[in-house]
This record gives structure tokens, sequence and C-alpha cells, in this order.
């Protein structure tokens, strides 16, 4: 390649416009936004889930998921309660509601996935999983270096210059 290849810039627009497509696609379809399709499936793989795991999870807040949480509650599409060991954690449960749409959730985003990846040989196919997974792993460390998410306290510069 000629030119040099805008990787963030890319990203952050294929991000945006693969799920503002997969998100107005997904209300036709479902009524229900992709964000709310990733916390069904979460819940599917591994129901009574604490919302902060979530929150992890999905990379959202914990205050953000709330809202989107509540409104999933009156849909009846899942359930919130209290973890039996610890008060202070609140666990999320799949409806019956829930779980069906989960499962028809998941048809449209394997025709999705597989729309995506058409124009790709297996092997593009297989680098360009290793490229996602390696940067959903790596984020932190490809960003802001090395020691990211260690503290060593204030005022510890190590010598390393953002550039």
């Amino acid at each position: 390649m000629s030119k040099k290849l805008r990787v963030f810039y890319l990203l952050q627009v294929a991000y945006s416009a693969v799920f503002r497509a997969a998100d107005h696609r997904a209300r036709q379809n479902t009524g229900l936004t992709i964000t709310q399709i990733a916390v069904l499936f979460l819940l599917n793989e591994k129901d009574g889930q604490p919302v902060s795991e979530i929150a992890n999870r999905l990379s959202m807040g914990k205050s953000s998921l709330t809202g989107l949480i509540d409104r999933m509650c009156e849909k009846q599409l899942v359930r919130r309660s209290p973890c039996p060991v610890d008060g202070r954690v609140t666990r999320v449960y799949l409806e019956d509601t829930g779980r069906t749409a989960a499962q028809e959730a998941s048809l449209h985003t394997r025709h999705y996935n597989a729309a995506l990846l058409a124009p790709f040989t297996a092997d593009e196919q297989d680098v360009i999983g290793r490229f996602l997974h390696h940067l959903a792993t790596n984020a932190d460390t490809i960003i802001n270096g090395p020691s990211a998410g260690q503290s060593d306290g204030p005022d510890t510069d190590k010598g390393q210059s953002p550039s």
C-alpha cells in the first residue's frame, strides 16, 4: 500500500457506520438496540451476571448500563435480583421473552457477520479475527504503553514520552 494506512481513523469510521446500520436494522427487526441485544447474548451465555460484570464486558459505564437495564426490565426481557451472598451486588437474569429475543437476534447477527466477511478469503478472515482480538485484548497497552493499568504512584514518569 503506497499510502499510510490510517487505522485509528478507519476503525472509528467503520465502527460508527457498522453499528449505526446494525442498530437501525435491529430496531426494525426486533425492536431492540444492538446494546440491548449484546446484554441478552451475555446473559444467554451465563445468566445471573452482576451489573458490574456486564458493564465491564461491554466496555460501558455502570450508570449507562443501569438505564439500559431499566428499559429492558420494562420490556420484560430481564429482571434484577439482589445477590443472595452480597446484598450490594445486583444480578441480572433473562426472562423468557428475553431468551426468545436473544435467539431471534442471533439469527440476524449471524447474517451480519456473514455479510461483513463475505468479500474476504478464509485466510483474510483469520487475519481480521486475529487483528480484532489483538485490539480487544491489548488496547490499553497499544495506546498507553506497556505500563497501562499499572500505577506506581504519583509523579513516576519513567522517561517515557507520548510520541
